[in-house]
């Protein structure tokens, strides 16, 4: 699966939750106004590429379920960490939304003073979870993120 897949995989899975968030909050299914209220507070996305050791696939996932307290709590939105289900077996994923690069330095230095967040890293780093990571900063363009299917009928 290309990178571009899998973004646009995981933005409709991400997507279709917060839908059915809206939905229940809302009562409304007004679907522009959940895209645009992402748009607003999510104009940057950090789109981290990580190896993984395949063997330790497991505690991978608790790390990763660890950033769901803390990135929130740091101030980037999670759209999500993701694990290799099918195919390459050492490729995993996390994507943290914010609203500006400014946005993602404040979060960083919050990072660095959090003691959850601290422990964390530790736990990787003492267990080697992580082999390599990238991180590539990406814009949301207008008119394309989010956007529902209009397939009529079964697929």
């Amino acid at each position: 699966m290309s990178r571009r897949e899998v973004i646009a995989l995981i933005f409709s899975v991400d997507v279709a939750l917060a839908l059915c968030d809206a939905e229940i909050v809302l009562g409304s299914g007004d679907f522009a106004a959940v895209s645009n209220n992402w748009r607003k507070t999510m104009t940057i996305i950090c789109f981290i590429r990580y190896q993984i050791d395949p063997f330790q696939r497991e505690q991978f996932k608790k790390y990763a379920e660890n950033w769901g307290r803390i990135i929130p709590r740091c101030g980037g939105q999670l759209v999500g960490y993701f694990l290799p289900y099918e195919g390459t077996n050492d490729v995993a994923w996390g994507l943290i939304g914010f609203e500006s690069l400014a946005a993602y330095e404040k979060y960083r230095a919050r990072l660095r003073t959090d003691s959850e967040a601290r422990e964390n890293f530790a736990m990787a780093q003492t267990n080697r979870l992580i082999l390599r990571e990238e991180r590539n900063f990406v814009e949301v363009v207008d008119g394309t993120f989010g956007l529902p299917s209009t397939l009529a009928g079964p697929a």
